[in-house]
């Protein structure tokens, strides 16, 4: 199967569909003695690597990089290398705890506010009966409590990581522990959890059609207004930096 990546503002996001990534986690990455790192990149993302050559570095030495944003995909599209879908974290996520429901492949919810995580985990077993989800930790721990969450997960050795610490906190936290950790595979997944809690909403199913879902968590939560204002920036760059 073909990784082809294009870069789009100096960070490699793969070309590949919803399927054809699911394949990927669990018919190689799963399979592999290797562990494995998988970002979900955005056009806000790819505006705070920009600024930040720490997590640019991450996105670029990351396993799978996974478009996840219509801006993205547009810029993909308008450098001339095609791209057929978003494959939205979430989304991903719940195909990935529907496929592996009945098998031996367990995971780990990391992030979010206390109990969000444990509310994740409720949603994900009653959704997807016989997943295995063997230990939950919401994102407000102590240096001393990192060590602890480290311990745990290490101790109950989960095949998949969901780290949800917001971006790039999350994307950090994974590259610092990552050998340590020795999860086959682990996906910063933003605010995943706390949609599956229902702390959040998800974007109406036409408005993710429409691929106005940005639109509709900056309508959701005013605070984010400052942060979407980077998608116009986004475009501007994008446009600039296209060679014709």
């Amino acid at each position: 199967m073909s990784r082809k990546k294009v870069s789009v503002l100096d960070v490699a996001i793969n070309i590949i569909t919803m399927n054809d990534a699911i394949d990927v986690i669990i018919d190689d990455f799963l399979k592999s003695d290797k562990i494995h790192l998988i970002a979900t990149a955005n056009a806000e993302m790819v505006m705070m690597a920009n600024q930040d050559k720490e997590l640019q570095a991450i996105l670029n030495s990351a396993d799978l990089v996974v478009p996840d944003g219509a801006g993205v995909v547009w810029a993909s599209n308008k450098l001339g290398y095609p791209m057929k879908e978003r494959v939205a974290g979430y989304d991903l996520v719940q195909h990935l705890l529907n496929k592996l429901k009945n098998g031996k492949e367990s995971f780990y919810f990391l992030g979010s506010s206390p109990g969000v995580a444990e509310k994740a985990k409720v949603y994900a077993e009653t959704k997807y009966p016989g997943v295995k989800i063997v230990g939950t930790h919401d994102g407000y721990f102590s240096v001393e409590e990192e060590k602890m969450v480290v311990q745990e997960i290490q101790k109950l050795r989960p095949d998949i990581l969901l780290v949800a610490l917001g971006v790039p906190r999350q994307e950090k936290w994974i590259k610092k522990h990552f050998s340590e950790l020795n999860v086959p595979v682990t996906i910063g997944v933003g605010g995943t959890l706390d949609v599956m809690a229902g702390v959040v909403k998800r974007a109406p199913l036409w408005m993710q059609k429409a691929k106005l879902e940005w639109l509709y968590r900056g309508m959701l939560q005013p605070k984010r207004i400052c942060r979407l204002i980077a998608l116009p920036k986004f475009v501007i760059k994008v446009l600039q930096n296209k060679k014709y």
